[in-house]
């Protein structure tokens, strides 16, 4: 079976479809076979995102390593029985037209609370949730005194994370390894990263996730998009020397895929 690996948050603009596009993307250049999914029915970003690499690619006449990307199929409403959801269904057919070709499934869960959404969080065998590295975002894992920093308790998210890792746990399934990743970490308002830090190691502990750096803000990730273009591909349309900003890049992808730990996955890129 492929394994399964979901991006989740609940808030926009943490950087989930660009996550999604750099670790389908680099599993693809590794040589596995990689599935593609975006369950945002209104925005698909990510499935933007490799709309117009196709388009690329048919433009420059290359051939890049690229996921095999699906959209959820129609179902007929006539085989929808009574306790059946057609979401369920819609999600379900398309995992397993990809399982069967595939290593590896990504799928990009909206920035909503929706159905398609919980669903894909109990297949997650990996699941990533991005986190621009503040407490504004921070509220998304758990709620927060204002005084003193301290944690009260889970969010609706991480709630959520927790009734998915109980259904797999009811199926037999092995447990949701799941990884915060601080997005956008910079070298300013260290005070703030430092109690933000302090205060993701704590909660880790008690809901059980894994923290690892994620990207810093960079100018590149957005020159990247319109062309369906990732970090690994700058070679392959004849950027030979890469500057410092794009080097430091790489390595952070580099670094991701470390962290992920994904089974017989070594990053060589």
């Amino acid at each position: 079976m492929a394994h399964i690996i979901v991006t989740g948050n609940e808030k926009g603009g943490s950087g989930k479809s660009t996550t999604s596009m750099h670790v389908a993307t680099a599993l693809a250049r590794m040589g596995w076979r990689v599935g593609a999914l975006d369950l945002d029915v209104r925005q698909k970003s990510f499935g933007r995102y490799l709309e117009n690499r196709r388009a690329f690619m048919a433009r420059e006449g290359l051939v890049l390593p690229t996921p095999e990307y699906r959209e959820l199929p129609e179902i007929d409403q006539a085989l929808v029985g009574p306790n059946d959801n057609i979401f369920d269904m819609k999600l379900s057919a398309a995992v397993a037209e990809l399982d069967e070709g595939c290593d590896f499934i990504l799928i990009d869960c909206p920035g909503s609370h929706t159905r398609l959404s919980q669903v894909a969080h109990s297949l997650a065998d990996t699941l990533i949730t991005p986190l621009n590295d503040s407490f504004i975002d921070f509220d998304l894992l758990a709620r927060t005194d204002p005084d003193s920093g301290k944690v009260l308790g889970p969010s609706i998210y991480s709630e959520m994370v927790w009734n998915a890792r109980q259904l797999r746990a009811r199926a037999g399934l092995k447990p949701i390894d799941w990884i915060v990743l601080r997005n956008r970490l910079g070298a300013q308002h260290m005070h703030n990263k430092k109690k933000v830090g302090e205060a993701l190691s704590s909660l880790s502990r008690r809901i059980g996730f894994r923290v690892a750096p994620g990207f810093s803000e960079r100018v590149i990730f957005r020159e990247l998009f319109p062309r369906g273009l990732t970090l690994l591909d700058l070679k392959d349309i004849g950027v030979e020397n890469l500057n410092i900003s794009n080097v430091a890049a790489r390595q952070e992808l580099r670094d991701l895929m470390k962290e992920l730990k994904l089974p017989e996955v070594t990053p060589d890129f």
